[in-house]
């Protein structure tokens, strides 16, 4: 019997990202090795300057330089967590390329995807990246056929959302891999038995969030959730929610307490919040993004539901947890 080749797995670590993102990845191609009995998977964990990496808390890994990295890799994972658009260390972001020019598979671990994307490695491929990331991504990159999934595999490149996504992703590599029956045992390893599959959703529904069981509101709130940078009308959502927009406003005022319109403009305006809180992205692209289309509408809707306005909040409130 001929022996199973080790395929050489690359992490390279960004500073500030997410332990838990990273473990995530990392332990089930460790519990691969172990429950099979064989090598597997070695792993390899680079950074741009090597040495002890620290993540987002104290823990970390000892790294190799890319510059003396040895060795050619099988597939290489990019880990990113904070504000990965501005991880753009010109010589990392060449040496991503070159790997890419090399043939070697390439993967974004929660916002792993800014940095790929930012290399130019990602052309006419599907990814997807945390869905904190979503919104700005769309708006730096245009072209970019970004989904809101757990994970994407698009022939040579594999991405993911972050947090305890990689160990759904993993499970479809060493399934891909190694079969099933070993994919199943590193998921009961990790007492991880509620696997999901790619297309899961990276949030909890709005609906299920506000607790909303009405067909028609649930249908309109999925709307809404779809269509932030481009609102649609009460008519439009009534009509595709399949009901008359009278009986529309009805059910929304006695199980959201707002009009429609009023609601979808809330909603609207949390996710500007939201932007403006974990990105850089500059204002007016924030209006342009969550529908208001010019900065000063986009100013007056935002002080009065949080009485300032959006320069103000950034600068009061912004954050950018790793991911």
């Amino acid at each position: 019997m001929s022996q199973t080749p080790t395929r050489r797995i690359g992490f390279l670590l960004t500073p500030d990202y997410a332990l838990m993102s990273a473990a995530a990845a990392v332990e089930p191609l460790r519990a691969a090795n172990l429950l099979s009995g064989k090598a597997l998977y070695e792993l390899v964990f680079l950074s741009a300057r090597g040495g002890w990496l620290r993540s987002s808390v104290t823990g970390g890994f000892e790294t190799e330089a890319l510059a003396e990295a040895q060795g050619r890799l099988d597939l290489l994972f990019v880990v990113s967590g904070g504000d990965p658009m501005q991880a753009t260390d010109p010589a990392v972001l060449a040496w991503l390329r070159r790997m890419a020019r090399q043939g070697v598979p390439l993967g974004g671990i929660s916002g792993g995807a800014a940095l790929l994307a930012a290399a130019g490695v990602l052309q006419d491929r599907r990814y997807t990246i945390h869905w904190m990331h979503v919104d700005e991504m769309r708006s730096l990159h245009p072209e970019a056929l970004i989904e809101r999934r757990l994970f994407v595999i698009d022939r040579d490149r594999y991405t993911c959302a972050g947090g305890v996504a990689p160990l759904d992703m993993m499970h479809a590599l060493i399934t891909m891999e190694h079969g099933a029956d070993l994919a199943r045992a590193v998921s009961d390893w990790f007492i991880h038995t509620g696997i999901r599959q790619a297309e899961a959703p990276q949030q909890q529904s709005v609906a299920l969030s506000l607790g909303v069981t009405h067909p028609a509101l649930e249908a309109m709130l999925e709307l809404m959730s779809s269509h932030i940078a481009d609102p649609l009308t009460l008519e439009d959502l009534a009509k595709l929610s399949g009901v008359s927009a009278r009986q529309l406003e009805r059910l929304s005022r006695a199980q959201l307490g707002a009009s429609v319109m009023a609601f979808y403009r809330g909603l609207r305006l949390d996710k500007a919040d939201e932007i403006l809180r974990h990105s850089g992205m500059g204002i007016d692209a924030v209006a342009q993004a969550t529908g208001f289309g010019e900065r000063s509408p986009f100013s007056r809707a935002f002080r009065r539901r949080f009485g300032c306005g959006p320069a103000a909040r950034r600068r009061a409130g912004q954050t950018r947890p790793a991911t």
